[in-house]
């Protein structure tokens, strides 16, 4: 994890809400909202979670050494009467501030940089990566900030995401934007979630440049509606009309071959903000990509505009990955970068960790892919079924505590597509990891599946990845999917490590090496 250095970059009161006084507040050496993290002379922020109101541990921040609490309007009383002993600022929506302090703390760092955020339900990671070849061919020094991890400058080691959140808190956030600066970076490339975007994890990065990928439901656990899950994409749109000043064009980069591709592209005029659209199949879009040629490792393609064409490629297969490369060129080229560099960059991409990643050593393919809802299943499935003269093999599940309609949606693309399924356990957390893989087994017996004819069940996922080598034959190919980068399976019992690519390794070392 990222954290602030001491002395601070910035005065994190800066970043408190006009009218707040200031002149009683310390200096602080770090931004927490969690009490088991502060140290002395920190500040702590009352964040309301999911499951636990920050208030709650306000006093133990406080004997902890935090010197400055900050909480929702109406609650000091309270903290005080409970015993906390420290200054106690009271603000709207303590969340919100979180991000801000948190910016204010590490010096504004977004006010330094040129950002691009990326957003939709799949492919955010994948053309952030990609953009980030894209970027650094074309001459700008470039920072990443994913799901999957973080790299700081040019030649910098990837950082996993040990965290499993989605975006990480404001203040790592901000702290990993400040260390992109002084690194050297012009540029940062921020994946931006629905979670992250919702929750004003992102609140503080001034966005100049936002790119849509698509969007089909899910995560509908959490945000409730399609329509919820599509207004926390937007924000990121609609924050291209934020103040700044900074002397970038702000352009919103909108996949027109989505059906909400309008709905962004609005969001991004009622910003105040340039709209440039990409697609395969519309031919009305700003940026086309044209020509496609499909081989097993990726696709070569055109680029078209109406000023321009160049030809480009990308080192990973599918429609979709196209489409993602075309977004990275795009914000390229938004950017007044030298469109023929960044596709150049895009083309030497060295890939992505657990996307579409292929593993050698077996007399067939193998991939770990991190395709864990229904769209992004098909596309998967869809891409690679025609490389392929036998069948394709997926050990896939579905993660517990999630939308029940996503582990029904998986089982039933698996079984109309006619993949043969090694159904495991995903993430189960708190649920029956027999209940969860019952329920994707009645989807696809509802699809016209069949158990022992098309899809069977190996609980444990290393048996299960053991299993689909063992089944496959030189015709086939093998699909292991939905898990990708993560470092862990969270289950009832707590964490285990996990590493998909590294366990696939070592089954097809030993299965067909020794």
């Amino acid at each position: 994890m990222v954290t602030s250095p001491v002395p601070p970059r910035g005065d994190w009161r800066l970043g408190l809400p006009d009218g707040t006084s200031r002149t009683e507040l310390p200096a602080v050496g770090a931004i927490r909202f969690d009490s088991r993290a502060v140290e002395a002379g920190d500040a702590f922020v009352c964040v309301e979670g999911l499951r636990f109101d920050g208030h709650a541990f306000a006093l133990q921040a406080a004997s902890a050494g935090a010197s400055v609490i900050v909480a929702a309007r109406g609650r000091a009383d309270g903290l005080l009467a409970a015993g906390v002993r420290v200054p106690v600022v009271e603000v709207a929506d303590p969340r919100r501030v979180l991000s801000a302090v948190s910016a204010a703390h590490e010096g504004f760092p977004a006010r330094k940089l040129t950002v691009v955020g990326v957003t939709g339900t799949d492919g955010k990671s994948t053309t952030s990566f990609l953009a980030l070849s894209a970027f650094e061919a074309a001459g700008v020094r470039t920072g990443l900030l994913t799901t999957i991890g973080t790299r700081i400058g040019l030649g910098g080691d990837l950082t996993s995401n040990a965290t499993r959140l989605t975006t990480q808190e404001a203040p790592v956030v901000q702290a990993t934007l400040a260390e992109m600066v002084e690194a050297g970076c012009t540029h940062a490339i921020v994946e931006a979630t629905s979670h992250g975007l919702a929750l004003d994890r992102l609140a503080d990065c001034e966005f100049d440049v936002a790119v849509f990928t698509n969007l089909t439901s899910d995560h509908l656990d959490f945000h409730g509606t399609l329509e919820a899950y599509r207004a926390a994409k937007l924000r990121l749109f609609t924050m291209l009309g934020g103040p700044t000043t900074k002397q970038v064009r702000r352009v919103g980069v909108v996949n027109r071959d989505d059906r909400s591709w309008e709905r962004f592209a609005n969001a991004t005029r009622g910003a105040g903000a340039e709209v440039l659209t990409y697609g395969m199949r519309s031919r009305a879009a700003d940026l086309r990509a044209i020509d496609a040629l499909p081989w097993p490792d990726g696709s070569t393609f055109s680029l078209v505009t109406d000023e321009w064409e160049i030809d480009a490629s990308v080192p990973l297969p599918g429609d979709f990955n196209i489409l993602n490369a075309t977004a990275a060129i795009g914000a390229a080229a938004a950017l007044g970068l030298d469109p023929m560099a960044a596709a150049a960059g895009v083309a030497r991409s060295p890939g992505v960790p657990g996307r579409m990643q292929r593993i050698e050593g077996a007399p067939f393919p193998v991939i770990v892919d991190y395709a864990h809802t229904p769209e992004a299943m098909r596309q998967v499935l869809g891409q690679l079924a025609p490389l392929v003269e036998g069948r394709v093999i997926v050990v896939f599940g579905c993660a517990g505590e999630r939308a029940p309609e996503r582990r029904t949606g998986l089982g039933r693309v698996v079984a109309e597509l006619g993949a043969y399924a090694v159904l495991t356990e995903e993430d189960p957390r708190s649920e029956d990891p027999d209940a969860i893989l019952e329920a994707i087994a009645a989807a696809m017996r509802d699809a016209g599946g069949s158990e022992g004819s098309t899809f069977e069940r190996v609980p444990e996922r290393r048996a299960a990845v053991a299993r689909a080598l063992e089944l496959a034959t030189p015709t086939d190919l093998v699909l292991l999917a939905g898990k990708g980068h993560e470092s862990t399976i969270e289950r009832a019992g707590g964490s285990i490590d996990w590493d998909e690519a590294g366990v696939a390794r070592r089954l097809i070392e030993e299965r067909f090496t020794r």
